[in-house]
């Protein structure tokens, strides 16, 4: 199965206000924290793959707040359009223990990311509204889609974009992971 998604920098209550009028549905919000792990065996940053040990504290549209840990494998991405990408995702009993595997077996912490998001649905979509520490606020759309339906899922996302008045175009293909090490290794800037 693939990971269709499109993301787009965008200002959250703009997007709020569109989402209210075209009666999206709410899902959930969501508080993550995602530990990207190095592989000893290949440089993950040159293969485009990512190993990542998610925690996450689910609060549904009841007000109840359910916790879970997830361990994903993401393939490089396979389309220069969107971020389309193999991805295998498990959840796991115990957080703790999968990261004493993890270092077993050689693989180190590389970076964290921290995000706050907020998911809707729409048309049959995951309309996700991020809120990245250290990054900015994004909206992302994707569905998961066989192989043969990459493309007409990707041009579904598009459609949903410009439902909610964003554009395409402005696709940021990059992950949170590569934003943020990016933020981090630029220079500080006291100009304002």
């Amino acid at each position: 199965m693939y990971e269709v998604e499109v993301k787009v920098r965008a200002d959250h209550d703009e997007v709020r206000a569109r989402l209210a009028d075209i009666d999206a549905t709410r899902l959930r919000r969501v508080r993550q924290v995602d530990t990207y792990y190095d592989a000893p065996h290949r440089d993950f940053a040159e293969t485009d793959e990512a190993l990542r040990l998610r925690r996450e504290t689910v609060t549904g549209v009841d007000g109840n707040a359910d916790t879970e840990t997830r361990i994903a494998y993401k393939g490089p991405l396979v389309e220069a359009e969107s971020k389309t990408r193999e991805e295998f995702e498990t959840v796991v009993a115990d957080g703790d223990a999968v990261e004493g595997l993890l270092d077993g077996l050689g693989f180190s912490p590389a970076a964290t990311v921290e995000k706050d998001r907020e998911f809707r649905s729409v048309d049959g979509y995951t309309v996700t509204l991020d809120d990245v520490a250290g990054v900015g606020e994004f909206v992302e759309v994707e569905r998961e889609a066989i192989e043969s339906n990459i493309e007409s899922a990707r041009e579904g996302a598009y459609a949903v974009l410009r439902e909610l008045g964003l554009d395409p175009d402005d696709q940021i293909r990059t992950s949170y992971l590569g934003l943020l090490l990016r933020s981090q290794d630029m220079p500080n800037d006291s100009s304002g």
